[in-house]
């Protein structure tokens, strides 16, 4: 029962931010929005707003990545890893709906994510490549990590800013990767 009512809170910390921006949500609007007193909030989030904006912003993060593994799980080269996952990430970007809100309404609020806090999901993205590096002909080692940590850098670079290349195209994504991204590690 917990765990629902942690998972209802999150949906509707989610819903809220989609509706009036991460700045504009407040405890009491996901209180109503779950259908639960405000007391119950602080109940699951004590720290209060911050830490549930916090935790919203976790498990949507956690949703991505079960999202991103699922739509490249049975690829069968590395270049097809990357390739669905560039297209993926791209889509997901692109069409995510609170995202999109942040952009227009609270840019300020995506530059602490993009530049202090971008170490973390950089290393979330390696550790997200490695498994599939190893799967598809990387030996593990430093080589590896460095191959890894690359990789990861790249994509989020181009998928904060694709420069030339467009991300929706497949061919396009496929000339990326195998000229400009798996050529550097390999």
């Amino acid at each position: 029962m917990k765990a629902e009512v942690r998972e209802r809170l999150l949906e509707a910390g989610y819903e809220c931010a989609a509706r009036w921006g991460l700045a504009k949500t407040t405890v009491e609007d996901v209180a109503r929005e779950a259908g639960v007193s405000r007391a119950t909030v602080y109940r699951y989030f004590p720290g209060g707003r911050d830490e549930l904006i916090s935790a919203v912003v976790a498990w949507e993060f956690a949703r991505f990545f079960l999202r991103l593994y699922e739509a490249v799980a049975d690829a069968e080269s590395l270049e097809e890893v990357m390739e669905r996952g560039l297209m993926f990430a791209h889509r997901a970007v692109v069409g995510h709906e609170v995202l999109q809100r942040i952009l227009v309404t609270e840019p300020e609020t995506l530059l602490p994510q993009m530049t202090i806090e971008a170490d973390q999901t950089q290393t979330l993205v390696a550790a997200f490549l490695t498994p599939y590096l190893v799967r598809h002909g990387m030996t593990e080692g430093a080589e590896l990590d460095a191959a890894a940590d690359f990789l990861a850098r790249m994509v989020l670079s181009y998928i904060g800013s694709p420069a030339r290349w467009d991300l929706s195209d497949p061919d396009q994504v496929a000339l990326l990767v195998r000229s400009e991204l798996l050529a550097g590690i390999r």
